[in-house]
């Protein structure tokens, strides 16, 4: 089975999530995904919102999940549940993207994979974009330290973290045989240390899959992924790219036009599984230009037109 579609975000900063069935129902049946990857924050599944704690609206957001996931089984498709942002090992705080799982995560895997133990529908990305460690902390944890200017996340946070077999452990002790897909390191872009020995173990499960993001600043593509895909199935969980504007990282100025086509390509020559990012209108790079969903000019059209010309 080669997996082709969408991410569709929100639920990683909004518990109530913004039209995420609707989306899901579009990108399914006139884009022809086959697989939708959902975005989740740790917080939110044990009710965690802006530093308070609610039993409704742990309550409210499994159900969410819940109906994502009856609405993409129904159809005979896949979805993708991936713990996207985390916070820093502190309940309610540091709330976002981190540079590695902390040990909430193992509890929120716990559940999550209890919840959704063995349906066919259901893969689980165990972190979003693990990045600024070594190959040994992100296989076998460790002390993470973080460095940014953002005051709402402390500028310097130290955490532990269990690292990617321990949540691959994790998911298996709840009897879950579940494909899971482990991001490499560079924000998930790297793949070189899967083939250096630092590849994950599975005991008992239906397998790995190591997830690749893909945008316009990450080159040699051929050092970097192509080697792991030969030996393993590699998943493109993010991909995408967009014009740059004033005021954006500096980095992200690479936009050209050539570059769609030529990473479709790529995905395309190595028939690898992958989910364009996003089917949102406002979480860069967008595939849609707002809530009547028409392609963007950029992206989204390439990736609806290589949809539709997908093989079952």
């Amino acid at each position: 089975v080669r997996l082709q579609g969408v991410n569709v975000p929100s639920l990683d900063w909004d518990p109530a999530g913004e039209r995420v069935l609707a989306s899901i129902d579009v990108a399914l049946t006139k884009w022809n995904a086959n697989i939708i990857r959902i975005p989740l924050t740790q917080d939110f599944w044990f009710g965690y919102h802006k530093g308070q704690k609610s039993q409704l609206t742990a309550t409210s957001y499994q159900k969410l999940v819940d109906a994502v996931v009856s609405r993409i089984s129904a159809s005979n498709k896949y979805v993708l549940l991936d713990l996207h942002w985390s916070d820093g090992g502190v309940w309610g705080s540091h709330v976002g993207q981190h540079a590695m799982p902390d040990d909430n995560s193992v509890l929120f895997w716990k559940s999550v994979a209890k919840r959704f133990a063995n349906n066919p529908a259901v893969l689980f990305d165990l972190y979003n974009e693990p990045h600024d460690v070594s190959w040994d902390v992100w296989k076998n944890g460790g002390a993470v330290e973080e460095r940014n200017d953002d005051p709402a996340r402390g500028k310097h946070l130290m955490y532990h973290t269990p690292g990617m077999q321990a949540l691959v452990d994790t998911v298996r002790a709840t009897g879950a045989k579940n494909i899971v897909v482990a991001g490499g390191l560079d924000w998930a872009y790297d793949l070189r240390g899967i083939v250096a020995g630092s590849a994950l173990t599975d005991r008992g499960g239906n397998g790995i899959m190591y997830a690749t993001h893909i945008y316009p600043w990450k080159k040699d593509w051929d050092v970097n992924v192509t080697p792991a895909a030969v030996k393993y199935p590699v998943f493109v969980g993010e991909v995408g790219t967009k014009p740059w504007h004033e005021g954006e990282p500096a980095h992200e100025n690479v936009y050209t036009e050539a570059w769609a086509p030529d990473v479709i390509k790529y995905i395309q020559k190595h028939n690898l599984s992958w989910t364009a990012w996003s089917f949102h209108p406002s979480a860069n790079p967008c595939l849609i230009t707002g809530w009547d969903y028409t392609p963007t000019e950029y992206w989204g059209r390439y990736v609806k037109a290589a949809l539709a010309t997908k093989k079952k």
